[in-house]
């Protein structure tokens, strides 16, 4: 079950830029919430609060219950902006949810028990090759994480979504059917050892042809001898 967050917030009178900008000079941060074919509400959150929550991680899978004048507004975060020089806070949107409606997330994607992998150990390298995955949940059954375990990979071996089991009621939102989520890398050198064996083992093998194939030339020049004193 996905843990519910309490935030506390309250109504903002005016919109706009102006507004906003007062609300940052008071030490809180704008907001709205929107969604669920319903009218926006503009909010102002506790600075210290929200920046806390944001830096925590995991801000946009976490749902949240926004208190507000006595009511109380079921939501996930669908963006936020920082200010690209001082890297705090300016705005964050929350959509309303739905009972029985599905919302679609982006949630991490972790790799399990590499030192499990016997390409791991033949000194292959993890390549995350989706550090995400899109997925549509409840939202009362949003992941953490996705975790992959790579028990038995070798290397140029894959793991799919098809091969790991989502959490009850968790469907993928992506297209495309059967993406590949993480591989096992050769390492460098890899491909040129075989070849350089080949060359090897084919050395005596071409020395070993070499007598026979003098012997079977001998009758044949010997046959010829005579035929040339005529």
């Amino acid at each position: 079950m996905t843990t519910i967050r309490e935030l506390k917030a309250t109504a903002r009178a005016r919109s706009g830029k102006g507004a906003a900008r007062a609300e940052r000079c008071a030490g809180r941060v704008p907001a709205v919430i929107y969604g669920a074919k319903q009218a926006p509400i503009t909010i102002s959150l506790e600075y210290d609060e929200i920046k806390a929550r944001i830096f925590a991680g995991r801000f946009l899978t976490t749902v949240f219950d926004i208190q507000l004048d006595g009511q109380k507004h079921r939501v996930i975060p669908r963006d936020y902006q920082l200010d690209p020089v001082r890297d705090f806070p300016i705005h964050v949107d929350f959509q309303r949810l739905v009972s029985g409606q599905k919302v679609r997330v982006e949630v991490p994607i972790h790799v399990t028990k590499a030192e499990a992998s016997p390409g791991v150990k033949r000194g292959g390298a993890i390549n995350i090759v989706e550090h995400t995955l899109a997925l549509l949940c409840p939202p009362e059954a949003i992941p953490t994480a996705i975790d992959i375990d790579l028990t038995g990979l070798d290397i140029n071996q894959s793991v799919h979504l098809g091969n790991i089991a989502l959490p009850d009621g968790v469907v993928p939102a992506s297209k495309d059917e059967n993406p590949t989520l993480v591989t096992i890398v050769a390492p460098s050198g890899f491909k040129e050892e075989a070849p350089a064996a080949t060359a090897a083992t084919a050395a005596p093998a071409a020395a070993a042809k070499a007598p026979a194939a003098a012997a079977a030339k001998a009758p044949a020049a010997a046959a010829k001898a005579p035929a040339g004193k005529k």
